[in-house]
């Protein structure tokens, strides 16, 4: 490794820590012109998002409340920065391994001015998202350049990675866990199971503009299935669907009503796209989606937990991490 301070950034969305950061996290989200995005909408972005965002509270606050009373991302994104840092480190690259979020402290205004005050002269900035998309990874890397571009410091190299959606140990490490949770499952009942992939949801917007995330996604999911040779039914949806437009179909919503209505009894949900739990999966998916299921008469429901600080997460991290430092 060549002489000068290194370091990794690990780009992740951020989510309210406590239930009076929910309306500012909402406020903050809906300002991103990645999330607004319709004509004009630089004009009236900012009253837009203190609309939506003071409506939708209440309702969100109450969401938070019933998973905990906060998210779990910092601290789920902190166990991995950890774990990533030490892998890292055994592996001869003794790098510090910030975390930037996007929509809640900590910011990646905040983040970059620690970077610099520690002396690092090289980043590689990593997003948490293994697939790419416009509203996700694309967002975070526009916030960066932008406050680099306001910095009057900025001295960094920079190497950045877009997605991971193919990587080797990141698909076992899906493969692990969803066979963690099939052998939760009774012997006998374990070909009953129906796996149902989620993954959030774009607008088709973003597809007919030529967003790769859906071909990612639908790579990672043939991956996955042709890795883990299940030998079970397994489909592909998608969740968290915001406003009129159309989204990427089918939705989780309606995939769980299709399987009802053919009489299948076991269902695990494997979300996708998260690599720590979020509201998406904690009530989202474990809590409405579950009260939809035992409500339709789905005997069995489970979730696939996030990969968080898994060793082969992990390592496809550092994987990328060193691929980037070597170029």
């Amino acid at each position: 490794m060549s002489a000068g301070k290194k370091a990794v950034v690990l780009f992740q969305l951020g989510g309210p820590d406590t239930l009076d950061a929910v309306e500012p996290f909402l406020y903050n989200l809906f300002c991103d012109p990645d999330i607004i995005d319709v004509p004009g909408a630089f004009l009236f972005r900012r009253l837009l998002a203190r609309l939506i965002s003071s409506r939708r509270a209440p309702r969100v606050r109450e969401l938070y409340r019933r998973i905990g009373g906060g998210s779990p991302i910092l601290a789920q994104t902190t166990l991995q920065a950890n774990r990533l840092r030490q892998v890292l480190a055994e592996r001869g690259y003794p790098l510090g391994v910030y975390i930037a979020m996007r929509y809640w402290h900590p910011m990646t205004e905040e983040v970059y001015g620690k970077i610099l005050d520690d002396g690092v002269q090289e980043v590689v900035l990593l997003p948490l998202y293994p697939q790419y998309s416009k509203a996700t990874t694309g967002s975070s890397m526009k916030e960066w350049n932008r406050i680099v571009r306001a910095s009057q410091r900025s001295t960094l190299s920079v190497k950045s990675v877009e997605s991971y959606y193919d990587n080797p140990h990141y698909v076992r490490a899906l493969v692990q866990n969803i066979n963690s949770s099939l052998a939760k499952v009774p012997a006998n009942e374990r070909g009953k199971v129906h796996l149902v992939f989620s993954a959030h949801g774009t607008p088709m917007k973003l597809v007919r503009e030529g967003d790769p995330y859906s071909k990612h996604i639908e790579k990672t999911y043939r991956l996955v299935v042709e890795k883990g040779n299940f030998g079970l039914p397994h489909h592909l949806c998608f969740q968290s669907k915001i406003g009129p437009q159309r989204w990427l179909e089918p939705s989780l919503t309606e995939m769980i009503k299709t399987l009802a209505s053919q009489k299948v009894s076991h269902v695990i949900v494997v979300p996708m796209a998260f690599v720590t739990e979020h509201i998406e999966t904690l009530s989202e998916i474990n809590i409405e989606a579950r009260e939809e299921a035992e409500t339709l008469g789905i005997e069995y429901f489970d979730m696939m937990p996030a990969l968080i600080d898994g060793e082969e997460f992990i390592a496809c991290l550092a994987d990328l991490v060193i691929e980037k430092l070597r170029n």
